[in-house]
């Protein structure tokens, strides 16, 4: 597996000092966040994030988008698009920038549920497997992927609804990304039976981890009342060592890409923990996995 870091969990840094900055900690990876977003007087994640190109203009900052992950000796875990399905002229956009760069894969954003006026989720899923199917013929066209992320809030929370809404389509132009975080607040499944699920769409992993935290309000009859908060890897509800051990079970050798919106420790402290902590882990359940397999040869030698 190879780790990258998605720019919107950045913003602290320019594109040239995010690039550097991580390269120089070890990252393979860069997934770079592409929205137009708006100012703030600090940076933050959502707004007046440094580390974000502007879908205005995308097509003129290309190259320099180019020079900097390539001068840094990073790859293109793929591109951190904002794009929803329905709006065809800015994936288009979108898909062509990702053929340009060479990143092949970007993600394309679902309808969020209620849609525009409390619109029905069939309707919503009917409409989006439409917009999809048409994603998926210009993405083959472009020679990219178009990604759907189970991501909370939105028609596709979680495995099974996101293969409901792929399946038949092309899994050279359409995968999925499983995003370990998002699925604490909504849509978790057992990870490994959601591998199995998505099978040969399962193109990309977003990691992040999350903490439910009592809100200190009561409901109306004094239950409490909960709300989930961004956490770091090492302190989360989810066992990122057994997500880990669930994708090597499951045979998955593509990117890992960390977007930590956590922030006890300084950006800088925050990425190379990650990363140590990521490789650690994954040494670790790699090793397990190699002992296992040599106990199996020997038993089977031994019967021999």
């Amino acid at each position: 597996m190879k780790f990258s870091v998605f720019t919107a969990s950045t913003p602290d840094w320019t594109p040239q000092e995010a690039a550097t900055t991580l390269a120089a900690q070890g990252w393979d990876g860069i997934e770079w966040r592409v929205t137009d977003q708006a100012d703030a007087e600090q940076p933050g994640f959502w707004a007046g994030n440094r580390s974000s190109w502007p879908m205005t203009g995308l097509e003129a900052s290309l190259p320099e988008i180019a020079r900097i992950t390539r001068d840094a000796g990073l790859e293109y875990s793929g591109i951190g698009g904002y794009q929803r399905c329905d709006d065809h002229t800015g994936v288009e956009r979108m898909l062509a920038a990702t053929a340009e760069l060479g990143a092949r894969q970007v993600r394309v954003t679902m309808p969020p549920l209620g849609g525009i006026g409390g619109t029905d989720y069939r309707e919503l899923f009917s409409g989006a497997r439409a917009d999809l199917e048409w994603v998926a013929e210009r993405a083959a066209a472009h020679g990219v992927r178009a990604l759907v992320e189970l991501h909370h809030k939105t028609i596709t929370s979680s495995a099974s609804a996101a293969i409901r809404l792929v399946d038949g389509l092309d899994p050279a132009a359409v995968g999925v990304i499983h995003d370990l975080g998002n699925l604490l607040i909504e849509g978790h499944e057992d990870h490994l039976a959601g591998f199995q699920m998505l099978g040969e769409y399962l193109a990309h992993v977003h990691v992040k981890n999350v903490a439910w935290r009592e809100t200190g309000t009561d409901g109306f009859d004094g239950s409490t009342v909960w709300q989930e908060d961004w956490a770091t890897l090492r302190a989360g509800q989810a066992d990122v060592s057994a997500y880990l051990r669930a994708l090597v079970a499951h045979g998955y050798d593509g990117w890992i890409t960390v977007e930590d919106f956590s922030t006890t420790l300084p950006l800088a402290e925050r990425t190379a923990d990650n990363l140590a902590f990521l490789r650690a882990a994954l040494a670790v359940e790699l090793e397990a996995v190699g002992a296992s397999a040599a106990s199996r040869s020997g038993a089977e030698a031994a019967r021999v």
